[in-house]
């Protein structure tokens, strides 16, 4: 099991939230248009979806 830090997404749940392609998530990476909020050792991304949002100018989620 992947041990994602609580608050924080993988870049394939980041992108079902966004409903966008993972690969849509790097290439936003790579241009630097979202930057994650952590890199793991093995150079995965974790991101917190309202720092997303804010990055790419949308609302920030309600809590539920």
């Amino acid at each position: 099991m992947d041990n994602v830090p609580p608050g924080l997404l993988t870049t394939t749940q980041l992108a079902k939230e966004l409903n966008v392609s993972t690969k849509t998530i790097h290439r936003w990476v790579a241009a630097g248009k979202i930057r994650p909020t952590l890199t793991t050792p093995g150079n995965q991304f974790r991101f917190r979806l309202d720092d997303v949002l804010e990055q790419l100018g949308q609302p920030r989620k309600r809590p539920e």
